[in-house]
């Protein structure tokens, strides 16, 4: 069995060695730098960040297969690690890869929501149920006043009842898969699904990046919509756009789910 003392002791030296990774990769010593991440993840083989440094090594060196295994290692031990997708993206940004790592990211994603909905859903039926108990029991006491006060007291039960289921429907909502569709401007206008790699050409048009190199490589060189000229070395990261996905997939987990 392993003591406490070993494992502190080499995490502190696995640390050392992603320092010095950091600083060989800095210097574009990339073999160096590998070597010192790899010694990282033998001493520490759960820490994501050790893996993902080492696939940015990987990915300088046009080695896409290696890339590929450290960010899927890196996704399995977190499943938040948007850095391994975004380091998947290489010389073929269409290739499987990406798509495959997304897929991957997303299904993990949407199997956290799914969990954390189904918990918070079982918290707001018993608060609903709760508060219906409260409110029958006030109602139950109003019983004892005069007859006229009775009826009024009825008809403002029912209206509480209303206005209380209506205020956990509303707070719901976010938690119904499908509910509600994802709004056009997150979405790809060809593809019709919802951004993974936003990218803006000259015109303002936003397409997801393999769609639009698909596009120019098979169809030709300009844009799908505004039928302007256009060049894959012209297409520019669209970043508030990939911010409002995260922040609507955040909100909506359930849109992670691929179809």
């Amino acid at each position: 069995m392993v003591s406490g003392s070993a494992l502190s002791a080499a995490a502190k030296q696995a640390e050392q060695l992603r320092k010095d990774g950091n600083i060989y990769f800095k210097k574009d010593r990339f073999g160096a730098a590998i070597d010192a991440y790899t010694e990282a993840i033998t001493l520490c083989p759960n820490v994501p960040v050790y893996w993902t440094n080492r696939a940015l090594c990987h990915r300088r060196r046009n080695d896409w297969l290696k890339v590929e295994e450290d960010c899927r290692r890196a996704i399995q031990l977190d499943y938040s690690s948007v850095k391994a997708l975004d380091l998947g993206r290489g010389a073929n940004p269409k290739g499987y890869m990406v798509d495959e790592i997304w897929q991957e990211l997303a299904k993990a994603k949407y199997m956290l929501w799914e969990h954390a909905s189904s918990k918070r859903s079982w918290e707001l039926q018993s608060l609903k149920e709760a508060c219906e108990a409260a409110l029958r029991e006030k109602h139950f006491l109003d019983d004892s006043q005069p007859e006229g006060f009775l009826v009024e007291a009825g008809i403002s039960h029912m209206k509480q009842l209303e206005v209380l289921r209506q205020v956990f429907r509303k707070a719901g909502e976010a938690d119904i898969p499908g509910e509600f569709q994802v709004p056009d401007y997150l979405c790809c206008k060809i593809t019709l699904d919802i951004f993974r790699d936003p990218v803006i050409t000259p015109s303002g048009v936003t397409y997801e990046r393999a769609v639009i190199l698909d596009h120019l490589q098979k169809v030709g060189k300009f844009d799908p919509i505004t039928r302007e000229p256009l060049d894959h070395s012209q297409l520019v990261p669209n970043l508030a756009m990939k911010e409002a996905v995260q922040a609507y997939l955040d909100k909506h987990g359930w849109a992670y789910k691929l179809d």
